[in-house]
């Protein structure tokens, strides 16, 4: 069920969540949009942008931090959670990054350009 917001109050634009304290500013082709952080999280084009840099960055870590034990095959059982973390954590940090620079005061949504 969509939230109707309240008249004069800014509403998510993926769910009608009403927004209370703080919203998320995500970049359209042509206008930036209020977003509830639920909404934000599963933002298509910020996803694809920490997928990317979780991938680059994570493979370039795990040459560095695994490559000699991948190299010489020599595949030990501690690698099997320490590759996927060495992925993970730059994943989390760009889409926290992301989402922290998107974070803005109701105030500012309701005079967003429409």
């Amino acid at each position: 069920m969509t939230a109707v917001p309240r008249q004069g109050s800014a509403a998510c634009e993926r769910c009608g969540r009403t927004l209370r304290n703080a919203t998320y500013e995500l970049r359209t082709t042509d206008r930036r949009v209020p977003y509830c952080l639920p909404c934000a999280m599963r933002f298509p084009p910020m996803l694809r942008r920490s997928l990317v840099v979780c991938l680059v960055v994570g493979t370039l870590l795990t040459a560095i931090n695994q490559g000699n034990f991948i190299l010489a095959g020599e595949f030990q059982a501690a690698m099997a959670w320490k590759i996927p973390m060495t992925y993970a954590v730059p994943f989390v940090v760009t889409t926290v990054g992301g989402l922290l620079n998107a974070r803005a005061q109701i105030s500012t949504v309701a005079e967003l350009p429409q």
